[in-house]
């Protein structure tokens, strides 16, 4: 039988690899549903992948910083991108006995999201043997990730009709021109700055200086399809789709919380979470630039064309609860044609659309429920909302106005937001247990 209550792993996005230290005292408030119910509080796991790697690079990191052993990432992926087969090792593993016996929960904040994804992918496909299943991943929550792409990563500098190519002094240039001056300096650098390049001999124990020069010139890691900023382009969306990557397993719960910082004019209401301190605040003024960016996006100049402009206007009106004719955010009815395609395009919570976040595939294509402001965290007496077992292979989508991409996480500031978001992650997670029991929840 697994352990209760069962671990928590928590998978960091891009550029992200400080863990517990920015990520604060959210386990205070996680471990409210056990505590109060006279359990052991829940583990959490950090688990350090490559902040500006590919997700299959990322996925095999994270399998084997659990597992333990040598980083393996596949022979023909290697030999296809350029670099070596093999990573570092990890002489113990964060949780060797995971298994399907003894299964994790998986949270994920922004590109940490898709990476849970592609583990649960190679998982299925058995891609690290056949005695690994997609079962082994008990749940998976996300945080504002970029499941389907977004309109930032080309507004930064990839070229919007032959990505992955970049465009030269852009701040995505500049972005990889930094990754590869700490890379080659990684072993006089902290941990913090760890970017997971070991397979690529970037440093200056393995790299002459001439050949660094080169890569600050023109990164051949930057500019090529086994990159983060890649991966979150809406092309590498589509091939992933494409090939079924992100179908709900049947045993594995899901959820997703998505943020909206532009709310196109309607005022905020008593369900929303506005930031409470001043320093939320003025963290939100850069994103609230961002997002306008976003939001006045042409998508008319990306090549190839993204698939969801043909398909997500008519996919989301079958998932709703209740099946309501409208969404929140101020996202309509799908019969409103042009004026509800503009909106859901423009949504955003400075980094990632609207649309993006709920789930990989369109709504059309996955088992998904979308819930509005009022169902999304605990209400003021501090009670859990799940009156009934949570259902598995289904996508549980919460909607949150006036959030930006870092509200919840990673950055810990005690916001109510925060609190409340976290004790919900706990009272989940808590029901999730249960019901992988077969016990039912229990008042």
């Amino acid at each position: 039988m697994d352990p209760w209550p069962v671990p928590l792993v928590i998978v960091e996005g891009f550029l992200s690899s400080a863990g517990a230290i920015v990520w604060g005292n959210y386990e205070e408030h996680s471990n409210y549903a056990c505590r109060s119910n006279g359990e052991r509080t829940r583990r959490t796991i950090f688990a350090s992948v490559g902040p500006v790697s590919s997700l299959h690079d990322r996925a095999c990191e994270l399998f084997y910083s659990l597992i333990g052993g040598t980083v393996d990432y596949g022979a023909e992926h290697s030999l296809q991108n350029g670099h070596r087969r093999f990573g570092r090792t990890y002489e113990e593993g964060l949780y060797s006995e995971w298994s399907v016996k003894h299964p994790l929960h998986f949270l994920g904040h922004s590109m940490g999201g898709p990476t849970i994804v592609k583990l649960q992918w190679l998982l299925k496909t058995r891609f690290f043997g056949k005695q690994y299943s997609a079962d082994m991943v008990l749940s998976v929550n996300t945080v504002s990730s970029p499941f389907r792409g977004t309109q930032l990563v080309y507004s930064l500098g990839e070229d919007t009709r032959n990505a992955p190519a970049v465009r030269p002094f852009s701040v995505g240039d500049i972005l990889a021109k930094g990754v590869h001056i700490a890379a080659y300096l990684s072993p006089i650098l902290p941990g913090i700055m760890d970017f997971h390049a070991d397979a690529r001999g970037l440093s200056f124990r393995e790299a002459s200086f001439f050949s660094f020069w080169g890569q600050l010139r023109k990164s051949d890691w930057a500019e090529s399809r086994d990159a983060t900023p890649y991966d979150a382009t809406f092309e590498a969306a589509n091939e992933r789709e494409y090939i079924g990557e992100g179908v709900v397993n049947p045993n594995t719960y899901h959820r997703s919380y998505c943020a909206t910082l532009i709310s196109h004019g309607e005022p905020e209401t008593s369900g929303t979470f506005s930031p409470s301190s001043w320093l939320s605040r003025a963290a939100s003024w850069p994103l609230r630039a961002s997002a306008k960016v976003i939001a006045n996006f042409d998508l008319s100049t990306i090549r190839p064309i993204p698939g969801f402009m043909a398909t997500v206007s008519t996919s989301i009106q079958a998932s709703t609860v209740g099946n309501e004719a409208t969404m929140e955010d101020g996202v309509t009815d799908g019969s409103q044609g042009g004026d509800y395609l503009s909106l859901l395009f423009r949504a955003n919570d400075g980094i990632v659309p609207l649309f993006s976040q709920w789930h990989p595939l369109e709504c059309g294509s996955t088992r998904c429920t979308h819930f509005g402001h009022s169902n999304n965290f605990l209400d003021d007496s501090g009670k859990a909302r799940y009156s009934c077992s949570p259902e598995p292979g289904v996508w549980n989508v919460h909607h949150l106005a006036e959030a930006h991409h870092f509200s919840l996480v990673p950055f810990w500031l005690g916001t109510r937001t925060q609190k409340a978001f976290w004790q919900d992650v706990g009272h989940w997670l808590r029901a999730i247990d249960i019901a992988h029991r077969g016990t039912g929840i229990k008042g």
